[in-house]
């Protein structure tokens, strides 16, 4: 176990800032957890306090160090691999609200699929008529699926 005060008050100012003010829980634990454990607290007494496992608070110890906040990120963190870009998106928003015809279509209406067949063709990325739907759905469009 560290000894008490083993934080550099720099180093425990920051933990203190990223406590109050990360976005992500996870971060926030583990900012928490050095912060226990900088003010002599042992393993078993932070994982009580937090209430998570001793386990996790060894794992934090060991792996994570307060002075690099990005060792407290794991890759779950990450997210998902998202393949369409801000462009894509800014591309698929334009092309929505022109008719079809005006591109050389025969049809009258776009559908999530004829979207995603055009816009493979126009950006080199590959969607499903699916994922289409759920980025226009998330920018509060409403599309027919075929």
């Amino acid at each position: 176990m560290p000894s008490k005060n083993f934080l550099s008050s720099e180093t425990r100012k920051t933990l203190q800032q990223v406590l109050k003010e990360h976005e992500h829980p996870d971060i926030r634990q583990r900012a928490l957890i050095f912060l226990l454990l900088n003010s002599g607290n042992t393993q078993a007494q932070t994982a009580e306090l937090i209430g998570c496992s001793l386990r996790k608070i060894a794992y934090g110890r060991i792996h994570g160090d307060p002075d690099n906040l990005d060792s407290f990120k794991d890759n779950r963190m990450k997210g998902n691999y998202r393949k369409a870009t801000k462009e894509y998106i800014n591309l698929l928003l334009e092309t929505v609200e022109v008719e079809p015809e005006k591109y050389g279509y025969e049809f009258g209406r776009w559908t999530t699929a004829r979207l995603a067949i055009y816009l493979g063709e126009k950006t080199g990325i590959d969607l499903s008529s699916t994922q289409v739907r759920r980025i226009l759905k998330s920018k509060k469009y409403v599309y027919l699926a075929r």
